[in-house]
């Protein structure tokens, strides 16, 4: 149960870090919204992740690993349309795939820094 707090938490860190830097990228709504878009994340993530890259094994190993950009970019983008039907304040602005695909570049360095450091706790 740790270790599930320890990710939503990293999550949550990287996402407001990536609405921070990013123009493209607005949270509506404070603390509360960000703590359940980064359950949303963390979810889609740790269901859709795994298949997506199953299912699309050549295409990664064709280009090298680039096309996780991709899937990381697509899994950005629904945490926005499911963030957005339950009415939380995950805002993508206009060029949407462009944006959602710098924010998932900024959370996925984010995300791999913080594991970095705390990769003893997430361990456990």
């Amino acid at each position: 149960m740790t270790k599930f707090i320890l990710r939503w938490a990293i999550n949550a860190i990287a996402l407001y870090l990536a609405v921070l830097i990013l123009p493209g990228l607005d949270l509506i709504g404070g603390l509360i919204s960000l703590v359940w878009i980064a359950l949303i994340f963390g979810l889609i993530n740790a269901l859709l992740r795994p298949l997506l890259k199953f299912l699309s094994c050549s295409l990664i190993i064709l280009t090298l690993g680039l096309f996780t950009l991709v899937i990381n970019t697509f899994l950005f983008w629904l945490t926005y349309v499911i963030s957005q039907s339950f009415g939380l304040g995950l805002v993508i602005y206009e060029p949407i795939w462009w944006n959602a695909f710098l924010g998932a570049l900024v959370v996925s360095i984010v995300s791999i820094i913080m594991s970095m450091f705390l990769k003893d706790e997430l361990k456990r």
